[in-house]
């Protein structure tokens, strides 16, 4: 057949990660911290973009009714705007809406997002969760003295020379905060040029200041300072700090040999070594920790169900300012500022729809989950389903890789605690007699409740919770026993033995 060259045409369908597509797709898998942060970079950068609140929102809306020319209003998202919104599986309706959650104070749930859903019946003890405004996480975040602070101020007080205060800086700078050193003393006496005695010499002395116990390189150092201090510090105390690993594993019956000390006095050694503190420098605040703002509340309604509500303050509130961008296009003919205008304000208005969007598409992900896990709302972790991605995607008609970007790092503030969305989803464990299966996280509950009731003459071996499980209808092997309960940080049979015979 000969080879030649021809003209054809052709039509085919095909999805363009644009640029506001690609923004759109990543505020679906930010986080409220990383979304406000993200926020705060394009009202910088985008001069038709106004932090807004309530109040600016309500006075914008009565302006829109009487007057054409209201300086704030939404911008209409151009056909090919549209047609991307559909490829990140946002509903139709979230697209027209005319106000964003972003621009307007969220309402109360409304039910052509999924708000308010009702379905079983309820009777959990838990108190319905307060989701009022008035919680604010970080007026409830306490300003402490950091370790650091305090050693600092404590080693100012010694008066040391120009090097030794160098040396006791770095110190300080290579202190977690547990307390402990994490560089060697060698280290820092070839970074700062000097003898490694006067190092050791300041660390000698920062190992005196309170709390007791900081600076040690160790776990056995930093007992050793701590029992120095209490003149507890003998030979076989010594011993014992040197065999800290049969300590943790309950091997007393060496230890004693290894002291060289009868039963009853290496337990009256080991109550003085669960007096002291092993991480001295938790008594002090280190930088402010993390708090976990929800973003969506579930509460119990009086009637029964659920209702399920979009935390407010964690979404942000921006305004597109038309009327200086009619301004700006009117005074000027230079070409140049006119494209850029019109840039700022396609972004600008793609910003709003995609919060919106994510807004709304975060609700109807919520819902679904708490319709699914109803049972667990209602009753207790017993009754958690196996629920995976594929089950919500099909029930809200979205892609799989969507709903995982919408459960990740997100939160849920229900009656039971703050859970993360994807708590919610568990593998199936299969039951036996093919009655509905078991959900993995009711597994490790309830291998959690059996090891939690033992006794030193009844200790569990992974076989027998084995039996003991399939006793109420669970279908799971011993190898799963054992990473589950791995997994829990729980110990092997035999070392749980040890404790229980230790604590007797």
């Amino acid at each position: 057949m000969a080879i030649s060259q021809r003209l054809k045409l052709k039509q085919s369908q095909s999805l363009v990660m644009t640029p506001q597509l690609q923004q759109a797709i990543k505020l679906l898998q930010l986080s409220n911290i990383e979304l406000a942060a993200f926020v705060e970079e394009q009202l910088e950068s985008n001069p038709l973009l106004e932090r807004g609140t309530g109040d600016e929102n309500r006075r914008g809306e009565e302006a829109a009714q009487t007057s054409p020319d209201s300086d704030y209003s939404e911008m209409e998202l151009s056909t090919s705007d549209a047609a991307a919104s559909d490829a990140i599986d946002a509903p139709d309706h979230a697209m027209d809406s005319e106000a964003s959650y972003a621009e307007t104070n969220p309402p109360a749930p409304a039910a052509d997002v999924g708000g308010t859903v009702d379905w079983s019946k309820s009777s959990s003890a838990g108190g319905s969760f307060n989701s009022s405004g008035d919680y604010d996480a970080a007026a409830n975040t306490a300003a402490e003295l950091t370790l650091q602070d305090a050693l600092t101020e404590q080693f100012a007080m010694t008066a040391p020379d120009m090097t030794e205060r160098l040396i006791g800086a770095n110190l300080i700078d290579h202190v977690d905060e547990n307390g402990y050193l994490q560089a060697s003393v060698l280290d820092i006496a070839m970074r700062l040029g000097v003898d490694i005695d006067r190092v050791e010499q300041v660390l000698l002395l920062m190992q005196t200041f309170d709390p007791i116990g900081v600076m040690a390189r160790d776990l056995r150092e930093c007992l050793a300072l701590q029992l120095k201090e209490r003149g507890q510090l003998c030979p076989s105390m010594e011993a014992l700090l040197d065999n800290l690993r049969l300590l943790a594993g309950h091997d007393l019956g060496k230890l004693a040999k290894c002291c060289n000390v009868s039963r009853d006095t290496l337990n009256e050694m080991i109550q003085s070594i669960k007096k002291l503190s092993p991480k001295p420098g938790l008594r002090y605040g280190s930088s402010a920790s993390a708090v976990v703002e929800p973003d969506i509340f579930v509460r119990e309604k009086p009637n029964g169900g659920w209702a399920v509500e979009l935390n407010s303050d964690t979404l942000p509130r921006v305004l597109v300012n038309s009327r200086y961008y009619a301004e700006v296009c009117a005074l000027t003919s230079d070409e140049q500022t006119r494209t850029f205008m019109s840039e700022c304000q396609a972004n600008a208005s793609w910003l709003v729809k995609s919060l919106d969007q994510r807004a709304r598409t975060i609700l109807k992900v919520a819902s679904e989950l708490v319709k699914q896990q109803d049972g667990f709302f209602a009753y207790g972790i017993d009754h958690m389903r196996p629920l995976n991605l594929k089950q919500i995607a099909d029930a809200i008609e979205m892609h799989e890789s969507t709903v995982s970007r919408v459960t990740s790092n997100k939160y849920m503030a229900t009656p039971r605690g703050t859970f993360e969305l994807k708590y919610f989803f568990t593998a199936a464990i299969p039951a036996i007699g093919g009655a509905p299966m078991h959900s993995a996280e009711t597994v490790r509950h309830k291998i959690k409740i059996l090891i939690s009731e033992e006794v030193v003459t009844n200790v569990l071996s992974d076989d027998k919770i084995v039996d003991l499980l399939r006793a109420q209808g669970i279908d799971i092997a011993r190898r799963t026993v054992a990473k589950y309960r791995e997994s829990m940080g729980v110990q092997s049979s035999v070392e749980r033995r040890r404790q229980l015979k230790a604590g007797s």
